[in-house]
């Protein structure tokens, strides 16, 4: 069993990781709060606002536009969004585990045709480990979302899809439904997919959108806007999911340092009670001894009982065999 001042200098250390472990919590929970409201404001929007560009482009079979046509991918771009900091359980390690199996699945192109957009330190980090170099530095994203920022990234991705320097984009996430619920999201980002739409039209009825003042004109600031909105959207959808991944993990480390706290006070009043039996009975020990030396009797007896009680041994002596020998 450890000495009591091990034990002593262990709960020390557990409660100060407690204090620390539940002020990131607070804090953590904090962050959680805002950036909830903010994904709960925007993915509504967001999703409703695609639902009718999808819908439109799925109904109206004139509809053309760049952003829908699918062609044969020779290069793939890549947004993957994590965090800055650790200590947010497996938010991080689940993002870096699920690149490495889409990379698999494109390692038929070629390193030099897979392009990848770490948003988020952690992430960067593993796409440098992993071989791959980052098409920019988009780590200040992460900590404070930006619609300015995010809708940059977008215009970019656009631009060369436009140009043909990529045939496809893919996004791949964590979306916030829960404090305790991070689901891991990967979509494709361009082009448009519209098959998920179609399957929800044969459901019901069949859309018709009035268009003014001509549907070119509608389709060059709709189609953008909804791509810049679904950048931004994701954004936020990490961020939210990071601040509840790091709340979970610091209220599972307080709660883990509470229990190592009591098993460690048990130890310690036990440690301290064993130590205490132990004083003790050294004390009763030794004065027993010393109480029961022939010195300490002579000292407490009455001179009448030490008399009589020479005079016993003197007899006894002389009765022994060996005296009543000597003697003759």
């Amino acid at each position: 069993m450890a000495s009591l001042k091990e034990v002593k200098g262990r709960i020390a250390s557990v409660n100060n990781t407690r204090k620390i472990t539940s002020a990131m919590k607070m804090v953590a929970s904090a962050k959680l709060h805002k950036a909830q409201a903010a994904i709960e404001n925007m993915l509504p929007y967001e999703r409703r606002l695609n639902h009718i560009l999808t819908n439109f482009l799925s109904a109206d079979s004139e509809v053309e536009s760049p952003f829908i046509v699918k062609r044969e991918v020779k290069r793939v771009a890549i947004v993957v969004f994590a965090s800055n900091t650790s200590l947010c359980g497996g938010f991080n390690a689940n993002i870096i585990r699920h690149l490495t199996v889409i990379l698999d699945e494109y390692k038929s192109l070629g390193m030099e045709n897979v392009l990848l957009y770490p948003v988020g330190r952690k992430v960067a980090e593993g796409v440098k480990k992993l071989g791959f170099k980052a098409e920019g530095d988009f780590q200040h994203m992460a900590d404070k979302p930006s619609y300015q920022e995010a809708a940059a990234l977008a215009e970019d991705l656009m631009r060369r899809f436009l140009h043909r320097d990529i045939d496809k984009v893919e996004l791949l996430y964590n979306h916030f439904r829960s404090t305790a619920v991070q689901v891991l999201t990967r979509e494709t980002y361009l082009p448009i997919d519209l098959t998920q739409e179609k399957k929800e039209e044969d459901k019901g009825r069949i859309p018709d959108y009035i268009v003014e003042p001509s549907v070119d004109v509608v389709m060059g600031e709709l189609l953008p806007k909804v791509l810049r909105m679904k950048m931004f959207t994701v954004l936020l959808d990490s961020n939210a999911s990071e601040h509840a991944a790091r709340t979970m993990a610091m209220q599972i480390a307080t709660d883990n340092a509470n229990d190592l706290l009591q098993d460690l006070t048990v130890m310690y009043n036990k440690s301290r009670q064993q130590a205490i039996t132990n004083e003790l009975l050294d004390i009763v020990g030794g004065s027993m001894a010393d109480f029961f030396s022939w010195g300490k009797i002579r000292s407490i007896l009455p001179q009448e009982f030490e008399y009589h009680a020479t005079s016993l041994s003197e007899s006894f002596y002389k009765c022994h065999p060996f005296h009543r020998r000597r003697v003759k």
